[in-house]
């Protein structure tokens, strides 16, 4: 899987939003607010093939915490990339 290549990461106003790149009339009803361990996904990950395995290791790199915790939470920022529509096949 891979993040799509047409959403962008901005900060706006303090936050780390998701953008469709090049849209000018885009819907903005659904906002993608990034926190701090999915924007540091994001930042990892992005142009890249990744698994879930991929993810963990990153969260496990990056911040002291069991592989099983990394886990639950790769797995759920997966399945929200997912759910948002920001990750292809």
């Amino acid at each position: 899987m891979r993040i799509k290549s047409e959403y962008r990461v901005r900060q706006i106003a303090g936050e780390n939003v998701v953008i469709l790149q090049g849209r000018g009339n885009s819907d903005m009803t659904q906002i993608i607010t990034l926190n701090d361990s999915a924007l540091l996904l994001w930042n990892q990950l992005e142009g890249k093939d990744f698994a879930v395995e991929d993810a963990i290791n990153v969260l496990c790199e990056s911040y002291e915490v069991a592989e099983s915790v990394a886990a639950n939470d790769a797995q759920a920022w997966v399945k929200r990339m997912q759910e948002c529509g920001l990750i292809e096949y």
